[in-house]
C-alpha cells in the first residue's frame, strides 16, 4: 500500500501567495509580451512547490521528496530496515518576510511530527504531520503497525 503525508509549501506561506499573484501579474503581461510566460512559470515554481512523504508498507521503505511545480516528485527511496523505529516530534517552523518599508512579518507554525529514526537513534525523514498530540499518537500506532516497527 503506498501513503503519501504532505507536508509543506518549500517557501512557505508568504512564498506561496507570492507565486499565485506572480502567475496572475504572468497571464497578465502574457497579453502584452511573450516573456510573460517566464513570470508565469516562476510563479508556479515558488506558488506549488511542496515537500511530502511516500511511505510504500509493501516493500518497507519511504521516500521524502521536494514536488518541484507540486507534480514532479525529486528524493531517493530509503529502505526500511530492523532496528529503525518511529517517534514524536514538536515542530516550530518560522517564516519571517520583510516589507519594503522595513516592517516584518513573521508567520509561526507548530505542529507534531512522525519521524522515521535509524539505528542510532537519529532523525531520517519526517513521515507525516498534525495538529494534535492524540491525532498524532493514534497515527503512530497505525504506521507502527503497518511498517512493523518499535516506538
Amino acid at each position: 500500500m503506498i501513503i503519501k503525508n504532505k507536508l509543506d509549501k518549500a517557501f512557505g506561506p508568504v512564498g506561496s501567495s507570492s507565486g499565485m499573484f506572480m502567475i496572475i501579474g504572468g497571464f497578465v503581461a502574457t497579453y502584452y509580451s511573450f516573456i510573460g510566460l517566464i513570470l508565469v512559470i516562476l510563479g508556479a515554481f515558488v506558488g506549488f512547490t511542496s515537500t511530502s512523504t511516500t511511505l510504500d508498507t509493501d516493500n518497507r521503505r519511504v521516500k521524502f521528496s521536494n514536488n518541484l511545480f507540486g507534480i514532479i516528485p525529486t528524493g531517493k527511496w530509503i529502505s526500511i530496515i530492523a532496528g529503525m523505529s518511529l517517534a514524536l516530534k514538536k515542530s516550530h517552523i518560522g517564516y519571517r518576510t520583510y516589507s519594503r518599508s522595513n516592517r516584518t512579518l513573521d508567520t509561526h507554525i507548530h505542529d507534531i511530527r512522525i519521524v522515521l529514526l535509524d539505528i542510532r537513534k537519529k532523525q531520517i525523514p519526517q513521515i507525516a504531520k498534525f495538529n494534535s498530540k492524540d491525532s498524532a499518537k493514534i497515527e503512530l500506532e497505525k504506521y507502527r503497525k503497518l511498517l512493523n516497527l518499535n516506538v
